[in-house]
């Protein structure tokens, strides 16, 4: 390791790294390692998954007209409404678990129901 400073070049003194000699190591390279959730679903799902589910505790804070901390305790759990055979079931689930909400919840609903469409269930697969 050699110091070298020099007050023309720079205000600050600068520190080089040699290598002994005799060693011929490559610098590393960092390899990436996917995540254990990304290996078992998709990344893109997940992202939807994660986009949905802030909208809707932004919808949620708009119709109890609170803070996100204050929403009454309800589960809109996705995936459950991802089993249901209709959108009617769906649409109706939901109204039951919004019941206490005061502010019409129609729009909310129909948008959910639209946003849902296609999404894929985010069950565990199963080990073989």
């Amino acid at each position: 390791m050699a110091a070298v400073t020099s007050p023309e070049t720079s205000p600050q003194p600068r520190v080089y790294f040699q290598t002994p000699a005799g060693t011929t190591e490559e610098p590393e390279t960092p390899v990436r390692k996917q995540g254990r959730v990304t290996v078992k679903y998709d990344r893109k799902e997940l992202r939807k998954r994660l986009n949905l589910e802030e909208w809707i505790i932004d919808q949620l804070t708009d119709l109890y007209d609170c803070e996100e901390e204050a929403i009454p305790e309800l589960e809109i759990d996705v995936d459950e409404l991802l089993d249901m055979p209709s959108d009617v079931e769906r649409a109706a689930r939901v109204k039951d678990l919004l019941v206490d909400c005061f502010k019409p919840t129609e729009d909310f609903i129909s948008e959910l129901l639209d946003k849902i469409r296609g999404m894929q269930k985010l069950s565990t697969p199963q080990k073989k």
